[in-house]
């Protein structure tokens, strides 16, 4: 049974994660920008409808999307988890190759993944209590919103600040180490984890196919939710793209860390982590692939 598994990882492992996950969002600072953050106010609708989209729908409609399939606990848990974690930083690459509002899609992830601190906890913590199988888990292990809260801010905002602090102070710095940062963290957190999933590659084979099908659904849950929003919001099929993008790339190697931080490695919950970082990259390069080919004036 899924709930019961749990993934091969030792406390060393944890380290080297979290040490590579910061020093991606340190590498993804070095490209921001003050301007940015002035996006936020140039364009405020579009920010709003972001912000709606990935900080309450999304959440809100996994929540719904496991009471209707009712999956085994830990798998409900990781999937609320995944949902209520900040966008990936690939989504900006994906923005731009899909020819959508990429200083949208760069200002969405800056400032979600800024409040992370805050909205990671909240949504976790609320729309997991509302689902009484989950809301048992969380009692069980007993989770401390405050030491999530200060992981968070560990993983997230201090690089980002740092990284930031470093483009401000010594651009000329910044622009010549920015592409190592940029490939070299990214190449060795994906190495990492495929590593992790060669170390528990039996438990992975058995449960693939529930995983596989679970995550397909939420990932196009999440990309339905971004591209319905931005078009009842009557953005322009730029900002679609980026809102579409933004809220079904998530932050699912974020997601990895406190599963087997504060749940062990849970099985599902890891199991759903894992594949969500690997099906949403396929997902995402698919989707803005097609979109590279039409050119955004004739998306109605």
């Amino acid at each position: 049974m899924i709930d019961e598994v749990v993934l091969n990882f030792n406390p060393a492992s944890l380290i080297v994660l979290n040490v590579i996950l910061a020093v991606v969002m340190f590498g993804v600072a070095l490209d921001l920008r003050v301007d940015d953050f002035k996006r936020v106010i140039s364009e405020p609708k579009s920010v709003a409808l972001g912000l709606l989209s990935q900080l309450v729908l999304l959440p809100a409609l996994t929540w719904g999307l496991v009471l209707v399939i009712e999956p085994q606990p830990s798998v409900a848990l990781g999937m609320i988890l995944v949902a209520a974690c900040p966008g990936g930083n690939m989504s900006n690459f994906f923005t731009h190759f899909a020819r959508g509002n990429t200083g949208l899609s760069i200002s969405m992830t800056t400032l979600v993944t800024s409040v992370a601190v805050f909205t990671t906890p909240f949504n976790f913590g609320f729309w997991a209590g509302l689902y009484p199988p989950t809301a048992r888990l969380l009692r069980e292990v007993e989770l401390n919103v405050l030491e999530l809260g200060l992981v968070l801010f560990l993983l997230l905002a201090l690089p980002l600040a740092l990284g930031m602090t470093l483009r401000h102070k010594k651009p000329e710095l910044a622009d010549r180490i920015v592409p190592y940062f940029r490939h070299g963290s990214l190449g060795v957190f994906a190495l990492f984890i495929v590593l992790a999933l060669l170390a528990n590659w039996e438990f992975f084979k058995r449960f693939i196919g529930m995983i596989f099908v679970l995550v397909f659904v939420h990932n196009a849950v999440a990309l339905l939710t971004g591209f319905i929003v931005a078009r009842v919001g009557k953005l322009s099929s730029e900002d679609r793209r980026a809102l579409t993008i933004e809220t079904g790339i998530q932050n699912s190697g974020l997601a990895l860390v406190l599963i087997f931080t504060f749940f062990q490695g849970l099985g599902g919950m890891a199991i759903i982590a894992a594949w969500w970082g690997v099906w949403h990259l396929i997902a995402g390069l698919s989707l803005s692939g097609y979109w590279r080919r039409v050119h955004p004036e004739r998306v109605n």
